[in-house]
């Protein structure tokens, strides 16, 4: 007869001394599968403590994950290192989100839009689309 188990028992199994980033980016269910972090971090979307990692770099305790996902950063502070995937409210407890709320629609910048069939803009039209924006090349 099969015990009924508590699902912070299992992830107590589950904690280990050293853990994968893309397993636990898995098993912390930020991404859908394994072979998803693993395409994440060759393209450079995951990064720890600031710095770019392979996915068979190891995590700590401690550590800062910064995934990107959807064009927007997620930071993570990892405080439990686990390499099975657990439910989702056991998960929630393996790091801390530092995330910034992201912008509503209504803050974001307005896309720059010209007519079809104009052209490339004229010298002054440039300049004046660079002031717009912000940028300076002198």
């Amino acid at each position: 007869m099969a015990s009924v188990q508590n699902p912070q028992e299992v992830a107590q199994r589950a904690q280990v001394a050293s853990v994968r980033i893309d397993v636990w980016l898995w098993s912390v269910r930020q991404v859908k599968s394994r072979s998803a972090a693993t395409a994440a971090c060759r393209a450079g979307h995951v990064r720890i403590n600031g710095e770019p990692v392979k996915a068979a770099t190891a995590l700590k305790v401690g550590d800062t994950v910064r995934y990107r996902v959807e064009g927007f950063d997620r930071l993570l502070e990892v405080t439990r290192l686990i390499a099975k995937r657990v439910s989702a409210p056991v998960a929630r407890e393996c790091y801390i989100d530092h995330t910034p709320a992201r912008p509503s629609p209504l803050e974001a910048p307005a896309a720059i839009v010209r007519d079809r069939g104009t052209g490339r803009p004229t010298k002054k039209e440039r300049r004046q689309l660079e002031a717009l924006i912000g940028h300076s090349n002198r």
